[in-house]
């Protein structure tokens, strides 16, 4: 008798629908959507969703607690904005670029996790968080090389070859834009998707479990990890190629701890740790919350008590208290979240059976060695 392959036959396709359907709305999404506001909204979300993916290599596959990742974002960005701008008249295909700033800050995700191998949970967190803090302050002080607290104007933007009337350049369009992150997070969903089923994948998750065991059974966990910083890097490389080209301008202030890396961060442990689908939710709904919802909500606020007609509530002025707790009120609603699904959004199978089943009757019992 044969045996049908899983993903293929009727259930394997109704399985796949979502998925293409999902795909046919994003491709049309530019074309349907005549406020152009709203698509340029969408691509530098991709933006976020590129780090959150990049981030998920190190933290939700080879459990190493990065807080310095916006580090890489600034060396992909710097790396672009130098080689492809008016700074010393250099212009390098954005292109070629697009591969050289990931290698690049693939390169400096090595030199990171080289010395800091022997280091392990809190004392690696301070390690990453220093180095994190490090680059956007040289960045910052080498004013010859990076135009310092003004930073690098004028970037180079992609071009393509002009096709049916159209000049083949980007310049402030958010279209192609959209379509070349929405390119570049599929390709790079294929690429992760292969890492994370191949050895190496499961090497990391080995090394995630349990270090010692993993070296035991033969893994490097050198090289391992190396690999995870390294290759976790490059996609912060490409997200910082892409961000530099669309916001035709790179300053230091747009790397800072807490404007990056605590927020890449939080899309990952929020989205679902080792899971790419979680990780693309959490990072598209932080990147809702924070640019829109946050913003609106003192005109709701002040919508609400105006329609309720209170003067109590009217000379209290709540919108402004509102306004400045953006941060107070965006930290309940992540608690919130992470109280309700402590797991995250859409958590990978083996995480989710690891905190829900952790504690059961059943996993207790076999702790215990007990029937």
């Amino acid at each position: 008798m044969k045996r049908k392959l899983p993903g293929f036959g009727a259930v394997g396709r109704a399985q796949n629908i979502p998925y293409v359907l999902l795909g046919i709305a994003l491709l049309l999404f530019p074309i349907l959507d005549s406020n152009r506001s709203q698509v340029d909204v969408a691509a530098f979300a991709g933006v976020w969703v590129l780090l959150a993916l990049g981030l998920n290599i190190v933290v939700g596959y080879a459990g190493l607690l990065d807080l310095g990742y916006a580090a890489f974002f600034a060396i992909g960005s710097y790396a672009f904005a130098i080689l492809a701008s008016g700074q010393f008249n250099i212009h390098i295909s954005f292109w070629l670029l697009l591969f050289a700033s990931a290698f690049i800050a693939a390169i400096f995700g090595v030199l990171l996790g080289a010395p800091t191998l022997r280091l392990r949970g809190d004392y690696l967190a301070i390690v990453t968080l220093g180095f994190g803090e490090i680059v956007p302050r040289v960045f910052r002080n080498a004013s010859v090389f990076t135009g310092g607290v003004n930073g690098i104007v004028g970037v180079d933007q992609p071009k393509l070859p002009a096709v049916f009337g159209w000049s083949g350049n980007f310049g402030f369009n958010p279209i192609p834009y959209y379509y070349l992150i929405l390119g570049v997070i599929v390709l790079s969903l294929f690429l992760i998707n292969n890492l994370r089923n191949s050895r190496l994948g499961r090497a990391w998750m080995a090394i995630r479990e349990d270090e010692v065991a993993a070296a035991a059974t033969g893994i490097n966990t050198v090289t391992t990890k190396l690999l995870a910083f390294a290759l976790g890097a490059s996609f912060s490389g490409f997200a910082g190629t892409y961000y530099a080209s669309k916001l035709f301008i790179v300053s230091p202030e747009s790397f800072s701890f807490q404007a990056v890396s605590v927020v890449v961060l939080v899309m990952v442990v929020l989205g679902g740790m080792g899971s790419m689908r979680g990780v693309i939710v959490g990072a598209l709904l932080i990147y809702f919350i924070q640019s829109y919802v946050l913003i609106q909500l003192p005109g709701w606020i002040v919508s609400a008590t105006s329609a309720l007609n209170i003067d109590f509530l009217t000379k209290l002025d709540i919108g402004s208290y509102v306004q400045r707790s953006n941060f107070l009120i965006f930290g309940i609603i992540l608690a919130g979240i992470m109280l309700l699904r402590p797991q995250g959004l859409l958590p990978s199978a083996q995480r989710k059976v690891e905190l829900e089943g952790g504690t059961s009757d059943e996993a207790v019992a076999d702790l215990r060695g007990s029937a």
